[in-house]
Formats: C-alpha cells, sequence, structure tokens
C-alpha cells in the first residue's frame, strides 16, 4: 500500500483528472442528458403518429405492416390517410428501396444529398456569421452608422426568401455559390443583432475602467465586449446553423441543382402520388441536416465557454 501511494504521488494524473476534464464530463452529461430528450420526443411523436392512423387512417392489413396486424379504424380523416401520412415503417422501409428502377437505394442518394446541402449550408452559415460580426462590431463602434443601417437590415428579413432566391440566381447565375448567398441572406440577421447585443452587453464601469488604462478600442473589444458577446453570438449561431439548411435547400429549388435535398424534394414530389413514402424520407433526411448543425454548434458553445471559464 505504501508503494502504491508513492507511486501515486509520482504520477498524480492516474488518480487525478484535469480541469479540462472537470469541466468537460458535465458537459457531455448535459448532452446526453438532450439526447435523451430528445429521443424521448421522437418517441412521442411516433405513438401520436402511429395513434392518429390507428384511430382515423385506411385500413391495416396483414401485408402492409411488420407485425402482421389487421385493424379497421373507427373514423377516416384525410390527413391521416396513407397518401397523406404514410406509416413510419414504410418510411424507414423506403431508404432500403431502390430511388427508381434499377437505381441505387433511396437511402444512398439522400446521404449524397445531405453532404451536398450540408456543404453549401457550411459556406452560408460562414459567410453570413462573419458578416453578421462585421456589422455588429461596426455599429457597436459608429452609431451614425447603426441608424443608417439598421433599417436597411431589418427590411431585408421583411422580404420573403422565396421572391428573393430567383434573383440571386438570376444575378449570379445558377451554382452552389448562389445558393450558399441565399443561406447567407438567412444567417446573417440574427449574428447581426445578437452581435450587437452582446457587444453592449458589459457593465459601464468595466469600459470606464478600461478607458482608465489607455486601452485601445481594440483592446477593449478583444478583452472586454467579445467574452461578454459570447453567449449571445452562440445563441444567434444555433439559430443561424438551422436557417442555412433551410436558406440551401431552397436555394436549390429554383437553380435546377439536382445534388441536394432540395433537388431530391423537387424529384419525388413529382411521383408523390406512386410513392409518397420517398418524400417523407427525404424530408426527415433535411430534417436530420439541420439537427446536425445544430448539435455541431452547440458543441462548439459548450466547449468554447466552459475553456474560458477555466482560464
Amino acid at each position: 500500500e505504501d508503494n502504491k501511494q508513492s507511486a501515486n504521488k509520482r504520477h498524480p494524473s492516474f488518480t487525478m483528472t484535469t480541469p479540462v476534464q472537470n469541466a468537460l464530463l458535465p458537459q457531455l452529461r448535459k448532452i446526453l442528458r438532450q439526447g435523451g430528450s430528445m429521443l424521448l420526443l421522437l418517441l412521442l411523436i411516433a405513438l401520436f403518429w402511429e395513434g392518429t392512423k390507428w384511430i382515423g387512417g385506411d385500413p391495416w392489413r396483414a401485408e402492409g405492416n411488420p407485425w402482421g396486424l389487421v385493424h379497421n379504424p373507427p373514423l377516416r380523416w384525410k390527413v391521416a390517410s396513407d397518401l397523406n401520412l404514410p406509416h413510419i415503417w414504410q418510411i424507414v422501409d423506403a431508404f432500403g428501396n431502390p430511388s427508381r428502377r434499377n437505381g441505387p437505394a433511396l437511402g444512398a442518394v439522400l446521404i449524397g444529398a445531405a453532404i451536398f446541402t450540408f456543404r453549401e449550408s457550411i459556406v452560408g452559415f460562414l459567410f453570413g456569421a462573419l458578416l453578421g460580426l462585421l456589422l455588429g462590431t461596426l455599429f457597436v463602434h459608429f452609431r451614425l452608422l447603426e441608424r443608417g443601417c439598421m433599417p436597411y437590415v431589418v427590411a431585408s428579413q421583411t422580404v420573403p426568401i422565396l421572391a428573393i432566391a430567383p434573383m440571386v440566381i438570376i444575378w449570379l447565375k445558377a451554382g452552389w455559390i448562389s445558393v450558399a448567398v441565399i443561406a447567407a441572406y438567412l444567417t446573417f440577421f440574427p449574428v447581426t443583432i445578437n452581435t450587437l447585443r452582446g457587444l453592449r452587453s458589459p457593465a459601464p464601469e468595466a469600459i470606464e475602467l478600461m478607458h482608465s488604462y489607455a486601452a485601445s478600442p481594440w483592446a477593449i473589444l478583444w478583452k472586454v465586449r467579445f467574452p461578454a458577446a459570447l453567449p449571445y453570438i452562440f445563441t444567434a449561431l444555433k439559430i443561424s446553423a438551422t436557417a442555412s439548411v433551410v436558406g440551401s435547400i431552397i436555394g436549390e429549388l429554383p437553380s435546377g441543382i439536382r445534388d441536394g435535398l432540395g433537388g431530391a424534394i423537387l424529384n419525388f414530389n413529382q411521383y408523390y402520388i406512386s410513392g409518397p413514402e420517398r418524400l417523407w424520407a427525404t424530408i426527415v433526411v433535411s430534417a436530420a441536416v439541420g439537427i446536425t448543425f445544430y448539435l455541431l454548434i452547440l458543441l462548439c458553445e459548450q466547449f468554447s465557454l466552459r475553456s474560458r471559464r477555466i482560464r
């Protein structure tokens, strides 16, 4: 036992965790709890979905479900028909079926489309986030610029994106760049507003103290304003992450791009009558891309804020 104690003293890393580990473990537990809550919510949605079809959907046939159930719902709701609301197992089964005759599996097609759209979303997200950070920083330091430009920044969000997307595609020509610009259009606004609010959040006493030390505006921005604005900025980035995915999908619709999720939605919408589950599978994958992007920003937020507290 004495030898073990002496070994532990010589090698404290065997018995002690580092500050980074102590900081990350609670965050990992928090993320796991959030993941469990998300799975529980998905389970409740699935129960509500199938419960609606059990009460007011089309008759269940033995060959139409994996359990061989036969059921005649007491009601008939149009919204719960198999055409409008396929069974969940039909949507899941569609991922393994060919996307077209003698074609690859739908799941493989949608994974490729999701990666293509995700790349466009990342480019648009980065461009929009940088633009929002720049505008928010300029507005903090130049009040006249804020008064002159802020009404136009707000007005830009009152125009429907479906009206702007065709014009952007005409100006920049059809391609991933125009789609990324449309994604950036939906991204920059929340980042601009939250950056402006966050940079103004430090107490006036802290700013006055920095002035008393003859600190430059850059030093005040980097050491006082920006650290205080991080929670506000990450809140906007989480909103913008999902908005960039929506913008990319919307931008793909009029651009003629068929490699992304927008093209898949248009394609499977044309054959909805013969296979509604394929369109629903595309919607599920689109939602998964947005959730994945949100979770990535959430992980960055947890790591950045926790690391700042450690320092």
